[in-house]
């Protein structure tokens, strides 16, 4: 800006101006007083060519202004003129800032910098300028006062740094901070953001929706109350070391741990912490983010559970890998097999030691729609008293001395599937309730919670007991048998079918015999003619076991046994034990057949043959059911 074209005007403490000459100012008119009143700045001995700091001052890349005490514009340098295409005269106006600045700026910042010009400090603002091309633009303003000898500003000076490109990308920062907000918030991941030393800044709406919190009432209590309050009990000891350690290696790290929801309910997560470095290397973040594994750790209690089951069936001989045989006894079984297999209602199957009920229940549950799921067998006379509860319905930490953690039954481990209970008769009369609960409600408790957990358990059970004669001696729970005895099947023994034994006899020998590296070229007939001949009170299994053994001992490729392997030795004094048990039992017998015929085959009611016999209908009817009484005979005699 040429000197001789622009002028400085210097305002008197009145607050008038000295009339503004038509030529450009002199250095000596901007360094010294117009007038009377007018304040001195410096003695002129000690000001250097003001023309020539006039000409520095419009070389400066930024705009420069000078304000006088009350904060009018009474100087610009040739930036801001050519910036604002204004003349100084324009510059000088009132209203010079409601037209240079933006109109939000002027109000947002009126009264900040009346306070600011009313003091004696340096201070800075913000604020759009509009150049001359009728756009606004940032610029950074400066105020720096000039003070007097007597410590009063007499001047301002105000310099304005373009800072355009500096709120463009601050913008943009801060419109890609809301996208990722946005985007973070969309996560089906719970993400949390910490501090170098693992407190709480930021989570996501993932996180919040979630815990049912805000972010405020997240933070609060500090990071240890906070973990008390939100990890599951059990958990607790091994997160806090887990996350102290992680932390405190500065290295990326992940922990398993369960979470409290707003419902009151935990769930397991997957936390992993990611550490944030600055340009030093040192850790100015922590990024965690949490991952729902509650699914897969059910699956890995289920597939735990299903690994035990399945131990203990291959440490158990399995009697038979299939169904052998053809004969009448059996094809009726399996007609029934087929009929109930495909609902899902309860099955009790009945019969003999050692005739197979287990395989039958696996073939019900391969017929069902439920043979993608598991199969759980449970010997229920095998599991002590004490632990039967835990085993069936599984246990939380510390309900009993040895629960070091949580276990999930058998029962969870078969929901969706099938849970077959052998030997039924023998559970405690505790186990019996709680099993009646089941099978009525759908739900479980385990032991040591109070939580009832809803199961889609198929329930298959069997019993060599007499069940009627258990509920007649109180050990067996007549509303239990109900539920249970909704499809009986009765399994039959081998001497029932003993048109199946070459069959079996074939197949065993061939299954043991390659076990053993031994092929044989024919079996005795007299080997077979024997089994055919004796009882098989162990029924398969007995067979199964004698097979075994042969085909073990055998030295030759004729497969035969010993026949004095299937002869049992009397017990001593047994014979007249025998008869006398005999004796009671064809008494017995008789005593009931001539109660029925008195009653005409009824059994119940005032006339029935159980209130002549002064005794409980169920145990009669065990009765007439352990001594083969047909009662439908009587009621045709006495019609006849």
């Amino acid at each position: 800006m040429p000197p001789d074209n622009r002028q400085v005007d210097v305002q008197q403490e009145g607050g008038e101006r000295n009339p503004a000459p038509t030529r450009g100012a002199t250095p000596q008119e901007l360094a010294t007083p117009a007038g009377p009143g007018d304040v001195k700045l410096t003695e002129p001995k000690l000001l250097p060519d003001v023309e020539e700091l006039r000409r520095i001052i419009d070389l400066i890349p930024q705009t420069i202004v000078v304000l006088n005490p009350d904060g009018n514009a009474i100087y610009a340098n040739r930036v801001a003129l050519e910036y604002t295409g204004l003349s100084l005269d324009e510059v000088r106006a009132d209203n010079f800032r409601d037209r240079v600045f933006h109109p939000e700026d002027v109000q947002r910042l009126r009264g900040e910098r009346q306070k600011g010009l009313s003091g004696s400090v340096p201070f800075e603002n913000e604020q759009r300028a509009r150049g001359k091309d009728s756009k606004y633009r940032w610029f950074l303003i400066r105020y720096n006062p000039l003070i007097d000898e007597k410590g009063n500003v007499v001047r301002w000076y105000a310099t304005g740094t373009d800072i355009e490109y500096r709120k463009q990308a601050e913008t943009k920062l801060r419109q890609e901070e809301r996208e990722l907000r946005q985007l973070i918030d969309f996560l089906p991941q719970h993400v949390l953001v910490l501090d170098k030393d693992g407190t709480l800044l930021q989570v996501n709406k993932t996180m919040l929706d979630y815990k049912g919190l805000t972010l405020e009432e997240m933070k609060g209590g500090g990071t240890r109350e906070r973990i008390n309050r939100d990890v599951h009990p059990d958990d607790l000891e091994r997160v806090q070391n887990e996350r102290s350690a992680g932390l405190s290696r500065g290295a990326p790290f992940e922990t398993e741990k369960r979470l409290v929801g707003k419902d009151g309910r935990f769930r397991w997560f997957l936390f992993r912490y990611n550490p944030v470095l600055n340009e030093a290397g040192d850790i100015v973040r922590w990024f965690a983010t949490a991952t729902d594994i509650e699914d897969r750790k059910q699956a890995e209690d289920r597939m735990r559970n299903e690994a035990v089951a399945l131990r203990e069936q291959i440490d158990r001989d399995s009697m038979f890998e299939d169904i052998v045989g053809s004969s009448e006894a059996l094809r009726k079984l399996l007609r029934q097999v087929a009929k109930v297999a495909s609902s899902d209602s309860t099955i009790l199957i009945l019969g003999e030691t050692g005739t197979g009920k287990e395989l039958i229940a696996r073939a019900i549950h391969k017929r069902s729609h439920r043979v993608d799921s598991a199969f759980i067998g449970v010997n229920c006379a095998a599991i002590p008293s004490s632990l039967i509860a835990s085993e069936l319905f599984g246990h939380e930490k510390g309900a009993f001395t040895g629960a070091t953690q949580r276990r999930l039954g058998r029962f969870e481990s078969a929901n969706g599937g099938t849970i077959f209970l052998d030997e039924v008769g023998d559970l405690p009369p505790e186990i019996q309730i709680a099993l009646l609960r089941v099978l009525q409600e759908r739900e479980i408790e385990r032991v040591g919670s109070n939580k009832s957990i809803p199961v889609d358990v198929r329930v298959l059970a069997a019993t060599h007991h007499d069940l009627d004669t258990l509920v007649a001696e109180g050990k067996f729970r007549q509303d239990l048998l109900y539920r249970l005895s909704v499809v009986p099947l009765q399994m039959p023994s081998l001497r029932e079918r003993t048109d199946d034994i070459p069959l079996l006899v074939d197949y065993f020998v061939g299954r043991f015999g390659k076990k053993a590296g031994k092929k044989f070229r024919t079996i005795d007939k007299k080997t077979v003619q024997l089994f055919e001949a004796y009882e098989w009170p162990g029924n398969v299994r007995e067979l199964q076991n004698v097979i075994e053994r042969a085909v073990i001992l055998s030295e030759g490729d004729i497969f035969c046994v010993d026949e004095t392997w299937l002869k049992r030795q009397a017990p001593q004094f047994a014979g007249p034990a025998v008869a006398l048990n005999g004796a009671l039992q064809r008494q017995e017998k008789e005593m009931i057949e001539a109660a029925l015929a008195e009653a005409r085959g009824r059994v119940s009611g005032p006339d029935g043959a159980a209130t002549k016999l002064g005794l409980p209908r169920p145990t009669l009817d065990a009765k007439i059911k352990r001594l083969g009484i047909d009662k439908y005979r009587f009621k045709v005699q006495r019609s006849g």
